[in-house]
């Protein structure tokens, strides 16, 4: 699957997958919670988007996550489970700027990136070597993570897996 994330045509079915199974969540999310959904959508990315342009300097060595961009600006699901975010390529390059790199402790290159988080506070790092990982508390000052995909292909596919299951059976999983 890995190689699957450089065509821009897997990226555009996974969209669609979470984009489809979104559509159900969202026509009967009312009826069923008693009060209207948010913005919950996977957001193209534009053509000329700057920070696109920016990431391909500023995140050298995340290849993976610079063809995400060039394919999908961010993803909003606001109302899965306690809420995902897949953060646009501005705010990573932000957090980054702000707070630095992210200590990932038995990385090859433990110089990690926060690229996703849920409404909960939990946050999500990649590695330079490829691999995501899930802060166990709302905070990454003295918090330990778990690798929870080998690549960015593997937790795009866990976030797809996440969303139908929550279609089905509004649990989330581990999102």
């Amino acid at each position: 699957m890995e190689q699957l994330l450089y065509a821009a045509a897997w990226l555009a079915r996974w969209s669609d997958d979470v984009t489809d199974a979104l559509s159900s969540v969202v026509s009967t999310f009312e009826e069923r919670y008693g009060y209207e959904p948010g913005a919950n959508e996977v957001r193209a990315a534009g053509r000329k988007d700057p920070a696109t342009r920016d990431a391909g300097r500023e995140l050298q060595g995340f290849e993976d996550l610079l063809a995400f961009y060039e394919v999908i600006e961010e993803v909003v699901l606001p109302d899965v489970g306690n809420g995902f975010f897949l953060h646009s390529a501005e705010d990573v390059l932000r957090r980054l700027a702000e707070e630095g790199p992210v200590y990932v402790a038995g990385a090859g290159d433990a110089h990690g990136i926060v690229i996703a988080s849920n409404g909960g506070g939990i946050l999500y790092v990649a590695d330079r070597g490829g691999a995501i990982h899930r802060s166990r508390i709302a905070s990454l000052d003295d918090a330990d993570l778990d690798k929870v995909a080998d690549s960015l292909p593997q937790f795009l596919d866990h976030v797809r897996r996440s969303v139908i299951r929550f279609v089905e059976t509004d649990e989330p999983g581990d999102l």
